[in-house]
């Protein structure tokens, strides 16, 4: 990507440009969504569930640098002004700690300065609800790689296109995680680009496509959240570590 901060991804086609009535998406719930969990992260814009728009943020600028001015482009795609955004989402982690606090610091601010409501997303669900229905598996094992030789891991078990958690996200060694996994499940999350070749034979990887977490999963879940009733406490969203950095550890 060089030097540019951000690169559409998708957009839906003749998307009107600037504010006033008949704008994309104002029959529905407006909502931004980031996603800055992992090296590289990404902004959408929906319509309720619907993807407006979506870019990617440059990984060699992956600051509120970067990340504001792209979501500035996003919204004058879309033809909404910043106070038509309704609904912040965001991944609050696992994943990144500098990700992680750009993104959730970004999604407070913008939610306060325009009096939008706010939804943080567990990284390992987004991953989880990004695979298709039509993929046959009853139980999903996701994972993210947690340095050090572990992985921040979860299972859900999937019906009828629903999603719940079966075990919580924890900090599992990878070899211990692998040998764990149940035989007949799917397996996902940005581990398999290091640990594909180790998932043991009779479980089934989900195609590498939907390894990453994306802003437009983020978006289409906390949609489904918000239009159930759901919301959180701007102000009280905090990033979802799991542990310390590595300076907080060494300094005790």
């Amino acid at each position: 990507m060089g030097g540019v901060p951000y690169r559409l991804l998708w957009q839906v086609g003749n998307l009107p440009h600037g504010g006033g009535e008949g704008d994309a998406g104002m029959e529905k719930t407006r909502i931004l969504a980031l996603e800055t969990s992992g090296m590289s992260g990404s902004v959408a814009a929906l319509a309720g569930d619907t993807l407006i728009c979506e870019m990617a943020v440059n990984p060699d600028q992956r600051s509120a640098r970067s990340l504001a001015p792209a979501t500035r482009d996003l919204w004058i795609r879309c033809g909404w002004r910043a106070g038509d955004v309704e609904l912040l989402a965001v991944t609050v982690g696992p994943g990144s700690f500098t990700g992680l606090r750009v993104g959730v610091t970004t999604a407070k601010t913008f939610a306060y300065a325009v009096g939008a409501k706010a939804i943080g997303l567990n990284t390992l669900e987004v991953i989880a609800s990004q695979v298709p229905d039509d993929v046959p598996g009853e139980t999903l094992a996701v994972a993210l790689d947690a340095q050090r030789g572990e992985v921040f891991a979860a299972t859900f078990r999937r019906a009828a296109g629903s999603m719940e958690w079966i075990s919580k996200a924890a900090i599992v060694n990878r070899e211990a995680w692998l040998a764990s996994l149940p035989m007949g499940c799917l397996v996902s999350g940005p581990v398999l680009s290091q640990l594909a070749e180790g998932v043991p034979a009779g479980c089934t990887r989900v195609a590498d496509e939907f390894w990453y977490p994306t802003a437009a999963a983020v978006g289409r879940l906390a949609a489904g959240r918000f239009a159930a009733g759901e919301s959180d406490d701007a102000w009280r969203l905090v990033p979802l570590y799991m542990r310390r950095s590595a300076a907080e550890e060494k300094a005790g």
